[in-house]
C-alpha cells in the first residue's frame, strides 16, 4: 500500500512510501490488542498500597471496659476494626501487578493496532523534521497543517529529538515517542498517528522479525 509523504507544512512532497502489508494490512487480532493494553495498564500500577490490620496497630492491650453491665456490646481491644483508629479488615496489601505476555502476541497486537489506524485513514507519513529551538507554537503549527490540532495525536520519530519533544510537552492531547518506545496502548489511545519516514523504517524492521 502506497502512502503520500507530507512535509512539515502538510503539503505533499511528491514522494510515496510503501507500507508493508505484513505490518499495516494484516487481519487485526482484537484479543491480542486487549491483552497487550491490559498488560500495559497493569504495569502502570505501583502495587505499594498497604493498610494496617489489627495486629499491626500500636496501642494498649487492656480491656477497655468491663464485660457486663454497660448495656452495650462487649469490647476487648481498642485496636478492633470497629473503633476509630483500629485496624482495617482485609485491607490492601502490597502486590506485584506484572503480567507476562508472549513477545509474538505483543508484536501481533502492535501490527493489529497499526492496521486498524491505517484502515481508519488515521495514519500519516511525514518526512523527517526538526525545529531550530523548542517552541510550542511551531509544534502547534505543525499539527494544524495536518488538521489534527484538536485531536489526540501520537507523533512517532525515528530517533529522539529533544527540540521536537520539548515543543510538544505542553500540549495535553499530543505525545511524541520514538519508534522503539511505540506500544499498542499508545497507538490505540491516539486519534491520529503521525510517522516520520525514519520511524516507519524502524517500525517495519522491528515488527517483521
Amino acid at each position: 500500500m502506497k502512502v503520500a509523504v507530507l512535509d512539515i507544512k502538510g503539503k505533499e512532497t511528491g514522494r510515496k512510501v510503501d507500507l508493508s502489508d505484513d505490518v499495516f494490512a494484516i487481519e487485526p487480532n482484537e484479543h491480542a490488542i486487549y491483552l497487550d493494553v491490559k498488560q500495559y495498564l497493569a504495569h502502570q500500577r505501583q502495587g505499594t498500597h498497604k493498610a494496617k490490620e489489627r495486629a499491626e496497630i500500636v496501642g494498649s492491650t487492656r480491656k477497655i471496659k468491663k464485660q457486663k453491665g454497660t448495656g452495650t456490646a462487649r469490647a476487648g481491644s481498642i485496636k478492633s476494626p470497629i473503633f476509630r483508629g483500629g485496624g482495617r479488615i482485609f485491607g490492601p496489601r502490597p502486590k506485584d501487578y506484572v503480567q507476562k505476555l508472549n513477545k509474538n502476541v505483543k508484536r501481533l497486537a502492535r501490527k493489529s493496532a497499526l492496521t486498524l489506524k491505517s484502515k481508519e485513514k488515521a495514519l500519516v507519513v511525514v518526512e523527517d523534521f526538526n525545529f531550530e529551538a523548542p517552541k510550542t507554537k511551531d509544534f502547534k503549527a505543525f499539527l494544524a497543517s495536518l488538521g489534527i490540532e484538536n485531536k489526540k495525536s501520537l507523533i512517532v520519530l525515528g530517533d529522539s529529538n529533544n527540540n521536537v519533544y520539548l515543543s510538544s510537552r505542553n500540549l495535553e492531547r499530543s505525545e511524541v515517542v520514538t519508534s522503539s518506545e511505540l506500544s499498542t496502548y499508545k497507538i490505540v489511545n491516539a486519534g491520529n498517528v503521525v510517522l516520520t519516514e525514519s520511524a516507519l523504517e524502524g517500525i517495519e524492521s522491528n515488527l517483521k522479525k
